[in-house]
């Protein structure tokens, strides 16, 4: 029997699934296994550090009946950078999460973290650790990637009596590939104090237009000083996005780096008072004409710069194109 190729993804992921299934049963059979013991006992000056860090300055946590802080029951626990203590401290766990990262799930993000505490600890006092496997679901699909979400349960031992348990769920994903980075557009406009604010809105889809704090004029291209009362106070409003063809011109040669000739450059008219340079797009440039009606449309050129250019408003517009001006509240 012949099999097509998505047939054989399916079973090779299935394949996959049930592997891991089985490492994750046999980890919970295994139940707690060994207690290992913490690296140190419970000291006072690990509660110093701790205290400071958190900047807790709880009187519990000092003096000679100092007790330590139940949030910090992980770090006991922990093996620092030490690989041969890690490796000797390998528990069935381990094994699913190898496993999980061999078969391409090597995106990690913790999703629940559940203490329970029953008492105090105090300086002094060895701990020991048991980690029991809980459980291991999926595939799930999530915004991530598909993943795994293992789930397991430590419990932390003064001798035989439990002091601290916590419940631990983590998510092991196969992160999204991402798509190949484009080629860099080579025309990057020049951004400043006085154009930042444009590229800002065109990143947000807005097409920002420079005003005058002072007297109100809109003005464009921006500038530091007002043409009309000289203040350098200014903000900016927002334009409708309409506007018509003023006059234009089919650039044929020289080529030019990014862009395929002939392509057509437009003085757009606003009907709020300014006029703007751009691409006409969207139309052979035989069609473009004086008076064409258009409307803003932003083109990612590479993955970093954004473009506003023009397209022609197929619908004809109806008496005089009104102005809506949309004003940021700290004007």
């Amino acid at each position: 029997m012949s099999r097509g190729k998505g047939s054989e993804t399916v079973t090779a992921e299935s394949d996959v699934r049930d592997q891991l299934m089985a490492v994750a049963e046999k980890a919970i059979e295994a139940g707690e296994g060994p207690r290992l013991a913490t690296p140190y006992p419970v000291n006072a000056t690990m509660i110093r550090h701790w205290t400071e860090a958190m900047g807790d300055r709880n009187p519990r946590y000092t003096g000679p009946d100092a007790v330590a802080p139940p949030a910090m029951i992980q770090v006991w626990s922990m093996q620092g950078l030490d690989r041969d203590a890690a490796r000797q401290t390998r528990v069935p766990l381990d094994d699913v999460l190898d496993a999980l990262t061999e078969a391409g799930y090597t995106g990690v993000v913790a999703t629940n973290c559940e203490h329970t505490y029953h008492r105090y600890v105090r300086p002094g006092e060895e701990l020991t650790v048991g980690t029991r496997m809980a459980d291991l679901a999926g595939p799930k699909q999530t915004a991530l990637g598909e993943g795994y979400f293992v789930t397991w349960n430590v419990t932390w031992y003064s001798r035989d009596e439990p002091v601290a348990e916590m419940l631990f769920r983590l998510l092991k994903f196969r992160p999204r590939r991402k798509p190949a980075a484009r080629e860099p557009y080579p025309l990057k406009p020049a951004v400043n104090r006085d154009t930042e604010f444009f590229w800002e809105g065109v990143a947000r889809g807005e097409l920002r237009i420079q005003k005058c704090r002072g007297c109100g004029e809109l003005r464009h291209p921006p500038g530091p000083i007002c043409p009309s009362c000289r203040s350098t106070d200014r903000t900016y409003a927002v334009a409708s996005g309409v506007g018509t063809v003023y006059s234009y011109v089919v650039h044929h040669h020289p080529p030019v780096p990014g862009r395929e000739t002939p392509f057509v450059v437009a003085v757009v008219e606003l009907p709020e008072g300014v006029r703007i340079v751009g691409n006409v797009v969207d139309c052979p440039p035989s069609e473009v004409g004086i008076g064409m009606p258009v409307w803003v449309t932003y083109r990612e050129m590479d993955d970093e710069l954004t473009l506003p250019m023009w397209g022609p408003i197929q619908a004809p517009i109806q008496g005089p194109v009104q102005a809506t001006i949309r004003v940021p509240r700290e004007s």
